[in-house]
């Protein structure tokens, strides 16, 4: 008696998965979250905030790891934490005094913004235009660390000029589509002398070589798929922040190209269900459903930056010393 009931539980499971992951990939081509401004943006991350299912696979640190040159095997939460002290060295935000003001834009539930503050000593301030992420930041924030989260648009900054020694945003870029105005704001909060540093996803410049059939229907799903407008390419990054009006007499931008230390950050964002089962059944049907439909997103992200569609993009920069250029030329 044990056999047979044991097949039909096998049996039950079987059609349970089959059907859930037919309903997941019919809700992911059927209905995309297309980029309907930055409301949609809040929307889709009040709801992956509010449910808890995001952060119960990815930790407090939405945004991909640093596994290393060439990449090697890391903990998946271990290599996001990596990723923001390799990120904060390369951008120079060690050499700011103990106490400098740092604007963290799209801090999400604020990793990012504490490990700042923490390790690096900075007062810290996070900004989303998801109320849920915020939210979420604060009640993970002790009261001893100097971090502040509010609620703003990146693309309408309620800070002076000048107002901030360094700006730090990762991942946000992709999620706004008036990139140059972006990138006018990020450089317009910053004092003579402050350092932008930054992170995005990139397109490939597709300059002499047009995207085949494949690229652009991959482009075209992972914009639909995660609220985004069209990618910039790291050439238009660095166009965008050297037109900034704030940016004259600065040093034009420095980038690198990071996707081969980030690249394994896809794959175990998959095997983080397999590894945390628990994290994604205790949500119910509901959350085993919402997570079979990001796996589709998810591995075209990885073919992407994985083949160079895509490039993850570091980019830092610093405004010129409004007293060092006034001695300069009194000299």
């Amino acid at each position: 008696m044990i056999l047979p009931q044991l097949l039909s539980v096998l049996i039950a499971v079987a059609i349970v998965a089959v059907v859930s992951v037919a309903l997941g990939l019919w809700l992911w081509y059927r209905a995309p979250r297309r980029f309907r401004g930055g409301k949609s943006v809040a929307a889709a991350y009040d709801d992956w905030t509010r449910d808890g299912l995001l952060e119960d696979l990815w930790g407090e640190h939405i945004h991909l790891g640093h596994y290393g040159r060439p990449a090697g095997r890391r903990d998946f939460r271990q290599a996001k934490v990596d990723f923001v002290r390799k990120l904060a060295l390369w951008g120079g935000l060690d050499q700011l005094a103990p106490g400098a003001t740092v604007l963290d834009v799209g801090c999400g539930i604020g990793g990012s913004s504490r490990l700042l503050a923490r390790e690096f000593g900075l007062k810290v301030i996070g900004i989303s235009i998801s109320p849920g992420q915020i939210d979420r930041a604060r009640s993970l924030t002790p009261d001893d660390l100097d971090c502040h989260f509010q609620v703003m648009d990146a693309l309408a900054l309620d800070l002076p000029d000048g107002s901030v020694e360094a700006v730090w945003t990762v991942e946000a870029a992709p999620h706004i589509a008036d990139k140059q105005r972006f990138a006018a704001e990020l450089l317009r909060v910053l004092r003579p002398g402050g350092r932008l540093v930054a992170a995005d996803w990139n397109r490939r410049d597709n300059q002499g070589r047009p995207y085949s059939p494949l690229e652009a229907w991959v482009l075209e799903q992972l914009q639909v798929q995660w609220a985004h407008p069209p990618f910039a390419s790291i050439r238009e990054v660095c166009r965008d922040l050297a037109r900034a009006e704030a940016a004259v007499n600065a040093a034009a931008p420095e980038w690198a190209d990071w996707s081969t230390e980030t690249l394994p950050s896809w794959s175990d964002s998959i095997l983080e269900g397999v590894r945390r089962p628990l994290a994604v059944l205790r949500h119910g049907p509901r959350g085993i459903i919402k997570a079979l439909r990001e796996v589709p997103t998810i591995l075209l992200m990885w073919w992407a930056f994985g083949t160079g569609l895509m490039q993850f993009g570091v980019f830092r920069l610093q405004l010129a010393d409004a007293s060092r250029t006034i001695d300069s030329d009194q000299g």
